[in-house]
């Protein structure tokens, strides 16, 4: 009897996720600077390779931000129903916003500082023509009244009229967009009326599970598109604003720049240094969703991969996350809600020669902590630094001065963002002992398409209450 012994073939594997996605950072900044050397067409319309790198990176967007309605819905739902009878539920929910302020306060102070040293005001070629006042704002009242929900999703529509360039309407454009905040807000009303409710709402429960597990399957199906979209993001990003726009206000932008590199490579890690945490781990599991927020410059685009991400590589319960990570979405941004506005409110101000003392400083940092819900995940910090502006009494027409590099700033906010988002939870849980130590010391980019989804999201509320295997014991710290 004669054995076989024909060659096994083998397979030809997929480049690594980081891989695919810095292989299309790279294939995107060519694209885009070859698209900026093509220039405009006869009419001054987009030349073919830029409108095609736009479409791939809006669409990506667009594929993602349609999965953050459902997702935060029956995320914070399930999350509510997992944590009940856990003793330190509200202790987690007081710890997060503890954290989220701590860290606000460290990046605001950066900020203040880094204006009153480097004076990008004054430092400046902008000229005083480029002054105008922004298209929206920001105020306290629009902030608290938009907590309220205006209808059940927290959807809203809007309508507009389209014209020719001879002034003829054409017809009427809509668009349906959503208040991630109101959903939040009607989220957890739910889900404590369902728990209210008993067994009476346990159908429902059910039911809720189950489109949130259909929900993140399809999820990850867009997230696989990432290295696509990423390509078309920076490539967009390159050849609609080059780099032409930074040298009249070079200052102001490296001082942001600075200021976002000094949360992420010195206040971030002195955190997780102080709560015994490896700083090169945390950013090897969070990477996927820094690099994506980056380039999409959207915290809510990014919120399904940060969760997944604080999950699945960083070890924090799902129960507990489902929760922070949409929280913090919405209200922690420590670029775009604590360095950007403190530097441009100092610019706005030594632009136009008004004097700031102590109290505007105070004023400053406590906008920056409190109000930074304000912006609720959106592509900008417009509304958040004109809600400084008005608290501080600046012209508002400050803010026009600061649009044209605004899209280039953002990118770095936003990543800077997202990186606050995925740390708050997983300091505070392992300050409160739940955190997976296993998980997290051998996190790398590559655990969130590991095929143990429905096994590790299915893990019961006893993880948040009790102390996972992996985890060494940690005593409860105020």
């Amino acid at each position: 009897m004669s054995t076989s012994t024909a060659p096994t073939r083998r397979r030809l594997r997929a480049p690594s996720f980081t891989v695919q996605i810095l292989a299309a950072l790279v294939l995107g900044v060519l694209l885009g600077w070859w698209a900026l050397a093509i220039g405009e067409g006869p009419n001054e319309e987009p030349n073919g390779l830029t409108v095609a790198l736009s479409t791939i990176g809006s669409t990506f967007v667009s594929l993602l931000r349609a999965t953050v309605p459902p997702l935060v819905f029956t995320a914070i739902v399930a999350s509510i129903a997992n944590l009940r009878g856990v003793a330190n539920a509200a202790r987690l929910a007081g710890q997060t916003l503890l954290w989220f302020a701590i860290t606000a306060a460290a990046s605001v102070a950066i900020g203040i500082g880094l204006g009153l040293l480097m004076q990008p005001g004054i430092n400046t070629s902008v000229g005083a023509d480029a002054a105008s006042d922004p298209g929206r704002s920001g105020s306290w009242l629009d902030f608290l009244s938009g907590l309220v929900p205006v209808n059940f999703l927290g959807l809203e529509t809007s309508a507009s009229l389209e014209r020719s360039e001879a002034g003829d309407i054409l017809g009427v454009g809509s668009s349906l967009s959503f208040n991630v905040l109101q959903i939040l807000v009607m989220a957890l009303v739910v889900g404590i009326a369902a728990l209210k409710v008993g067994d009476k709402a346990e159908p429902f429960l059910s039911v809720n599970r189950s489109l949130l597990a259909i929900i993140q399957k399809l999820l990850w199906w867009i997230i696989r598109l990432a290295p696509l979209g990423t390509l078309g993001l920076i490539g967009r990003a390159i050849a609609t604003y080059g780099w032409d726009a930074l040298a009249p206000l070079g200052t102001f932008a490296g001082a942001v720049y600075i200021g976002l590199a000094l949360v992420l490579l010195v206040v971030y890690p002195v955190v997780l240094k102080t709560n015994g945490l490896g700083v090169m781990r945390f950013f090897r599991g969070a990477w996927p969703a820094i690099q994506l927020a980056f380039v999409s410059r959207s915290s809510i685009g990014t919120l399904p991969l940060t969760q997944r991400v604080t999950e699945r590589n960083l070890g924090v319960p799902p129960a507990y996350a489902s929760f922070a990570v949409p929280l913090g979405a919405t209200t922690k941004m420590d670029g775009c809600a604590s360095i950007y506005p403190a530097l441009a409110a100092i610019f706005v101000a030594q632009f136009f020669g008004l004097e700031l003392g102590v109290t505007d400083y105070l004023l400053i940092a406590f906008v920056s902590v409190v109000g930074s819900a304000a912006t609720a995940g959106l592509t900008g910090a417009i509304v958040m630094l004109t809600l400084t502006l008005s608290t501080l009494g600046l012209p508002l027409e400050g803010v026009g001065l600061l649009l044209a590099i605004d899209p280039i700033l953002d990118m770095g906010r936003t990543a800077t963002n997202v990186a606050g988002q995925a740390l708050v939870p997983t300091v505070v849980a392992k300050r409160e002992g739940i955190l997976d130590l296993e998980r997290y010391n051998s996190a790398n980019a590559e655990n969130i398409f590991s095929d143990e989804d429905e096994e590790y999201a299915a893990q019961a509320p006893e993880q948040v209450s009790g102390r996972p295997e992996a985890a060494e014991p940690q005593p409860a710290r105020a």
